[in-house]
């Protein structure tokens, strides 16, 4: 006797699974087509999860209808695997997630990636829950900065969902593309693969409770900022700049995106970053590289606090690169400043939260 696939789901077609009161074929259980190998052969079927009260009967009916329908010579192999409950829809996301806030900037190299970790770990200290998510996909920085580019996030089954398990330290919950793919090796992915991406460590992690989400923001405007506003609340976002003229200038393009009436994303308010270097030796001189307090013109300019001014200090750099940021240690004038800056944004944020309305999640019509 020869076996092909039709012959086996013709005989899981007289089998009637009690959920759905529909045959095994009709319910879509059927995971794949049917693997033959003479007389053997193995099916795979698909339940609504492991507890399924009736998969162990389901399991004996496929079995007893491939021997009564087809041969009882027939060796049969039956695999199972479990639906993962559907993903929330975009307004459901995250319900237990109080605040999130964007640290944004409008060009590379002003250390808004340092301002964002400093920031989730000083208001960690301050004994909030606090969540970090690094969107930045082609460009992640935070597994090295928090000294976890080893670590590989695993994964968790909760209320029927197979979710992704942040990666916890100096009190904060943090996901990143980093920890998916190899540093040493460019990210070459189209911008529906990256957003893609990018939704997958928003929706499909288990970030439980948190009183601020901080999100790390490429540079610039780009798809993953759309995709961001189109997926969450945003409460407000936080623009970092430097003092020079143009980072200046590409800030003002931040803070128009999302002033855009259409994105209304609060601006919580501006960290002008490397605002001054203060040598080690000379602690009472300020040399003002890149010009002086053009982020607290531009703060008053647009009518928006200057939440702090960060100086550039070597072991700035040095922490981060050895995974142990500034905010650590509050006994340093750098580990004051990030405090003083996390207090400023919560300060601002539940002044935001007194005035205005929760931001509505952007909606963009296809053509």
């Amino acid at each position: 006797m020869t076996l092909y696939p039709k012959l086996i789901t013709d005989a899981l077609a007289t089998v009637v699974y009690p959920g759905t009161k529909k045959n095994l074929i009709e319910s879509e259980m059927l995971a794949d087509t049917p693997s033959i190998n003479g007389m053997k052969v193995r099916i795979v079927l698909l339940f609504p999860r492991d507890t399924d009260p009736f998969l162990k009967s389901t399991l004996k009916a496929a079995e007893a209808a491939i021997h009564y329908h087809v041969s009882k010579e027939v060796e049969v192999e039956i695999q199972t695997e479990f639906k993962s409950a559907p993903r929330p829809e975009v307004e459901k996301l995250l319900p237990e997630v109080r605040n999130i806030i964007a640290v944004s900037s409008g060009k590379g190299g002003v250390g808004k990636s340092t301002v964002a970790a400093n920031l989730a770990i000083s208001l960690a200290r301050l004994g909030y829950k606090v969540g970090l998510l690094d969107t930045d996909i082609f460009g992640p920085s935070m597994p090295k900065m928090f000294g976890v580019e080893d670590v590989c996030p695993y994964g968790v089954h909760k209320d029927g969902r197979d979710l992704i398990e942040p990666v916890e330290k100096y009190g904060v919950k943090m996901l990143s593309i980093g920890f998916f793919v190899s540093p040493d090796t460019a990210t070459l992915w189209r911008g529906g693969m990256a957003t893609s991406a990018l939704k997958q460590l928003i929706a499909d992690a288990d970030w439980g409770a948190l009183d601020y989400f901080i999100l790390d923001t490429p540079p610039g405007t780009s798809d993953i900022h759309l995709t961001l506003l189109q997926t969450l609340s945003i409460t407000g976002a936080v623009i970092v700049s430097t003092p020079q003229r143009v980072a200046l200038a590409d800030a003002r393009k931040g803070i128009d995106m999302y002033r855009n009436e259409k994105v209304n994303v609060p601006i919580l308010g501006l960290v002008e970053n490397m605002a001054w270097f203060t040598p080690a030796e000379l602690p009472e001189n300020r040399y003002y590289i890149f010009g002086k307090e053009g982020c607290k013109s531009l703060a008053e300019e647009m009518g928006v606090p200057l939440l702090a001014q960060i100086p550039i200090v070597q072991s700035i750099c040095e922490n981060g690169d050895e995974g142990t940021p500034s905010a650590l240690d509050y006994e340093t004038a750098m580990g004051q400043a990030f405090l003083n800056l996390a207090q400023a944004v919560v300060t601002v944020t539940n002044k935001r939260n007194r005035e205005k309305p929760r931001t509505p999640i952007l909606h963009v019509k296809s053509d």
